[in-house]
């Protein structure tokens, strides 16, 4: 195997199957491994995206509701009976504060949930770019000149279309 950069249209790539054998072939291959390259930097994106909706769970997780007698609609109704009030139709102080205290539970059980879930996709997302990252780096060790500018030209292309995504986020 050459040590050095050649320009030649004959390559194997990662694979036997992948053998190269003249022009159109290694058109065709620099174009497969530049639009590699892009989904490598736009997995990059979608990590970091990801990753910032997890820390914003973390972060801020969702706040308990709590019940104002004065302002909820479903205040006690005071009636009044011969000089005495008594409340009816309302819960008591005690439901109450279970309700609350489920709601914050239920609130926070399902915000660790999808922060979970997230970052089993954040994982499984960062395997996807190991593995590509190893593979586009097989493929320029194949030192062949136009592999390179394929993976160089792709890394360009992606940086440029995926990263002003990430100011919108």
């Amino acid at each position: 195997m050459n040590m050095h950069f050649e320009g030649s249209s004959n390559v194997t790539l990662l694979f036997d199957f992948w053998d190269v054998r003249g022009p159109a072939g290694m058109v065709l291959s620099v174009f497969v491994v530049l639009l590699l390259t892009v989904i490598y930097e736009l997995l990059k994106v979608w990590k970091i995206t990801i990753g910032k909706q997890k820390q914003s769970f973390i972060t801020h997780p969702s706040a308990p509701v709590s019940f104002s007698p004065e302002a909820s609609c479903f205040a006690p109704v005071m009636k009044r009976q011969e000089g005495s009030s008594a409340l009816t139709n309302s819960p008591s102080e005690n439901s109450l504060a279970a309700t609350e205290n489920t709601a914050a539970t239920a609130d926070t059980t399902a915000a660790a949930k999808k922060s979970w879930l997230l970052h089993c996709l954040q994982t499984a997302i960062h395997i996807l770019q190991v593995t590509l990252g190893y593979m586009l780096m097989l493929c320029v060790m194949s030192y062949n000149v136009w592999i390179f500018l394929g993976v160089i030209m792709g890394s360009v292309l992606g940086y440029f279309l995926a990263f002003p995504l990430l100011n919108h986020i």
